[in-house]
């Protein structure tokens, strides 16, 4: 055990340090800059209470470019602002749901996350940091609010003068008063895994001979988590896992698990060689599920789970209630009418969610930008949206002998019970902040003059007609906290049950991306392409708010 001195070192406020929806991120370049992680973190311990000094805290992150530098001054940080331990993943490696639950297994004081989420790695592109509560889930709105004010003020940081610590390997170093416990990233996670799925059935289902699954971790953090849970644990190939080693700059990939970002297992599980594909992103918390040559959309994923969730141990009791983020599609909405469990329509952001599961009031929830969970943790999980899909598809497959029930039959039977709402979304990526606003502000001088409501809007060239019902910026207060949150997205809500959506987001560490959704319910013909469909209504959607003409695009940058 050794000592150490803290120094007090000047510093001064750095713009451009507010915490978006998840975070804060910018580009590599700039966390590199003198203080300015160091700002950011100090802020961060200068507003948490008193009795955060002695406390233990998870940190962590998602392995891309400058992970371990950015952890090596956190530690350091920690050392001088009284913190008691912290908990570091194996190599600075922790999946964001992994850190969620060390967080809750541990009783940790909470947990910095170093993570860009599904945004590109490498020494040119994004980093992030987060910070994480005692529940495990995203800071509220308050406390990030109060970081930043911090940022405005900050005038000295507290660094102890110890030497950098070896995350290559597991085991302790301990101070006077303060040790870092390098652990490993992935056991945690895997026992509570256990305690929510039954893998003897899972091992069964990956043994079988007409059955051929396939996990892109797109170079991500999950690599290091499906190599032991699906490998090791469930006996699946190697072949079976592709991009499972973590790299800085995710070998190139933009690890982001939609039908554009991981093309290279869209094509293969479409060639029909896979009865089911997967893909999570760089932090590990979003996912994509795949059938043979068969999307599953995210908002159908979560209503399928939801309606299927007595396959699932850890739901055998029944579901406490269903929440949905704003954006997604309605389909969640007709399973917990169906079931009759409690329904809640939240903002975007985990932390609305987190809210309600503290409260008791929420099992299964999800978001149409391929986030899926429950109240495991709080954050969305992608290995755990992959894992119970797994056991819906091995609970319907009970018996080799019997024709296999593809993911693409459990989805066309959950439409001809509830009906299908069709669903897509536009991104329009690193637009200008003005050519953003510009959209933005087009729309809603429609809804705040109400010029819009009772219109009826007609796509020439096929002659489908919406009528306005109801037009808004969505505004939710939380049940639980009571607090307000405004500005949520622009909606237009027709009268015949279709929406489009309208937002810009704040997960990017450069300009803008504007975001449109499309929904539209057909209770009995569900048979059409998704692109179909939906087509009068994009063209609707897109001449209203002169998207070509105000951001020069003919086409978004990614379409799900």
């Amino acid at each position: 055990m050794s000592s150490f001195t803290v120094k007090t070192v000047p510093t001064k406020p750095i713009e451009g340090q507010k915490p978006g929806t998840s975070g804060l991120r910018k580009k590599v370049k700039v966390f590199e800059g003198e203080n300015y992680l160091a700002n950011f973190v100090q802020a961060t311990f200068n507003i948490l209470p008193k009795d955060l000094k002695g406390s233990t805290l998870v940190v962590g992150g998602d392995g891309r470019y400058w992970n371990k530098e950015a952890l090596q001054i956190i530690i350091k940080l920690a050392a001088g602002n009284g913190i008691g331990k912290l908990l570091v993943g194996h190599n600075g490696i922790f999946s964001t749901p992994a850190v969620s639950a060390i967080i809750r297994a541990r009783k940790a004081y909470g947990g910095l996350i170093l993570t860009a989420s599904h945004n590109p790695g490498g020494k040119d592109n994004d980093f992030g940091i987060k910070y994480n509560m005692t529940n495990g889930g995203p800071a509220p709105e308050s406390v990030t609010n109060a970081i930043y004010a911090e940022t405005l003020k900050i005038s000295e940081l507290h660094f102890a003068d110890v030497a950098d610590v070896d995350l290559s390997k597991i085991g302790k170093t301990t101070y006077q008063g303060f040790e870092v416990e390098v652990i490993d990233s992935v056991d945690d996670y895997l026992a509570l895994m256990k305690t929510i799925f039954d893998f003897d059935l899972l091992k069964k289902l990956i043994a079988r001979k007409d059955f051929k699954f396939v996990f892109d971790s797109l170079s991500g953090v999950t690599g290091a988590y499906t190599q032991r849970i699906f490998k090791t644990e469930l006996g699946a190939s190697e072949d079976s896992l592709m991009n499972a080693v973590p790299a800085e700059d995710f070998n190139g990939h933009h690890p982001d698990p939609n039908l554009t970002y991981a093309k290279e297992l869209v094509d293969k599980v479409y060639k029909g060689d896979y009865e089911f594909g997967a893909a999570s992103d760089g932090d590990g918390d979003r996912n994509m599920i795949l059938g043979r040559a068969f999307f599953v959309n995210p908002s159908d994923s979560i209503a399928v789970i939801a309606a299927n969730a007595s396959s699932i141990p850890f739901f055998k009791s029944g579901l406490k209630g269903l929440a949905r983020s704003m954006p997604t599609s309605g389909a969640l909405d007709l399973v917990a009418k169906d079931l009759k469990v409690p329904f809640f329509e939240v903002p975007t952001g985990w932390k609305f969610f987190g809210n309600l599961m503290d409260a008791g009031q929420l099992s299964l929830c999800g978001e149409e930008s391929f986030g899926t969970g429950s109240d495991h943790i709080r954050e969305k999980d992608g290995v755990w949206a992959v894992l119970a899909w797994l056991s819906i598809v091995a609970s319907r497959n009970p018996d080799p002998s019997k024709p296999f029930v593809k993911v693409e039959d459990v989805v066309r039977e959950h439409w001809a019970k509830y009906g299908r709402n069709f669903f897509s979304r536009y991104d329009y990526e690193e637009v200008s902040n003005k050519q953003g606003d510009e959209v933005m502000k087009t729309i809603s001088d429609m809804i705040t003059s109400k010029s819009i409501i009772g219109k009826t809007l007609k796509d020439e060239a096929s002659g489908k007609e919406y009528t306005v019902g109801e037009a808004d910026n969505f505004e939710y207060t939380d049940p639980i906290d009571k607090s307000v949150s405004t500005n949520q997205g622009l909606r237009l809500l027709f009268k015949d049950g279709s929406r489009i959506i309208y937002r810009l987001s704040g997960t990017g560490s450069s300009g803008a991306t504007i975001r449109i959704y499309f929904d539209a319910y057909d209770a009995k013909d569900y048979n059409h392409e998704t692109a179909d469909a939906l087509k009068p209504l994009i063209q609707i959607a897109l001449k209203l708010a002169r998207i070509e003409e105000l951001t020069g695009r003919k086409e978004p940058t990614v379409i799900t």
